[in-house]
Order: C-alpha cells, then structure tokens, then sequence
C-alpha cells in the first residue's frame, strides 16, 4: 500500500460580484477606516486578518488609512461567512443524457424563461457542484459537499452616514476554509472597483490546493 501526497487539478469557481453606488468621492483628501458590520465580529483577531486585506485593497485605490472610526471621513463596513453546506451526489464512468461536463446535470423539463421558451435546467456546474476524478474509473457514485461563501461590503460617509456603496460578493465551492475564501471573494470585490452600478459580474477565483493521497 503506497501513499502519494498528488496536487489536485481543481477548477476555478467563480464569485458572482453586484456593486451599487451613488457618486464614491475620489481618494484625494478621503480617509478611510474598516469596521465591521456584524458587532459579534468587531475586536477578533480573524476580522482584523480579512480586515488588513481590505485596508490594502483601499490603499491600492488611493485613499488613506485614518488612525480610527471617529478620524476617517469613510467608514468601510465589512462582512464575511460561509454556511454549513449542502451534500451533492455525482455519478461518473458512464454515459448519462442527463449529465454533461461543462454544466452539470439538467433536468428534461426545462425551465420557461423571460422570453417565453424553454431552457434546460441545470443541477450544478464546472466551477462549484463538482470536480473529476482522475484516479477511479468505472462507474461510481460520490456524495461531497458545496458551500456558499460571501462577503458583504459598504461604504457611508462617516459625518452624515449616507450610503455611498454597497456590494456583495458570493462563491460556492468545495471549500469552507474562510482563509482561502475571504481574500479570494475580497480581490472578486475589488476587481474594477467601483464598476456600475446594478451590474452583477461573474469573476473567476483560483482554486484552491489541495492534497490528494492515492492508495495502491
């Protein structure tokens, strides 16, 4: 029995990334400070990690850090998390009509759209409900777990507290671990910040390595 530690070839999933604004002042002559929108997370060390990453992303934009809430003239309100995940059940090593590799599995019935016609319906998808398995062939049935991430981010004028930005960035993956997940959705974020306003992007988001042990 032979143990080899195999990077995985996993696919990027993909952040669906929704900005709104009114008019975001230019950094000239703005300072900024992060808080955290959720009061349970205010003071934790885990906050002031994913906290460091938006302060640097604000930085990159131009706009200086103030040495507290009550200094800054933008107060940063940030918001993160991961749910308990959902259990999918995949079946490979066989031709299936149902199932394709780029989407996943779709249902027969289809789904009306807009316009009026019919689509079909896909369970699933390349980035997010599944990945291939190289090492077993034949037909097989696994079951694994998707997890819904996200962040929440806004931005109000500290003197007044008018709304000058809000964004949500969100990512199902394989993964929960928040320290791969926090910086990645927080560059989908920032990606073309500020961006227009009402439009949802869809951005890809590396993967995450992991560690595949083969048994022989």
């Amino acid at each position: 029995m032979i143990l080899a530690g195999l990077a995985a070839c996993a696919t990027p999933f993909k952040a669906d990334v929704s900005r709104y604004q009114t008019q975001l002042p230019a950094p000239q002559g703005e300072s900024y400070y992060v808080v955290a929108d959720d009061p349970a997370l205010a003071g934790g060390l885990e906050f002031a990690q994913y906290a460091d990453l938006v302060e640097a992303q604000m930085a990159r934009l131009g706009y200086a850090q103030a040495g507290s809430a009550d200094d800054a003239s933008l107060l940063v309100r940030f918001d993160y998390g991961v749910d308990n995940g959902r259990e999918r059940v995949r079946t490979t090593g066989f031709h299936d009509p149902f199932y394709s590799p780029w989407y996943g599995y779709r249902s027969p019935f289809g789904y009306r759209s807009r316009l009026g016609y019919y689509r079909p319906r896909y369970y699933g998808s390349r980035w997010g409900y599944g990945f291939y398995d190289p090492w077993f062939g034949g037909p097989e049935v696994r079951s694994y777990t998707v997890y819904t991430s996200g962040i929440d981010m806004k931005i109000d004028r500290a003197a007044t507290g008018e709304r000058l930005f809000e964004g949500k960035a969100q990512a199902v993956s394989t993964s929960n671990r928040l320290q791969y997940l926090v910086p990645n959705l927080v560059e989908a974020m920032f990606t073309d910040f500020p961006g227009n306003s009402g439009e949802t992007l869809r951005i890809s988001i590396a993967p995450e390595k992991t560690t595949v042990r083969r048994i022989d």
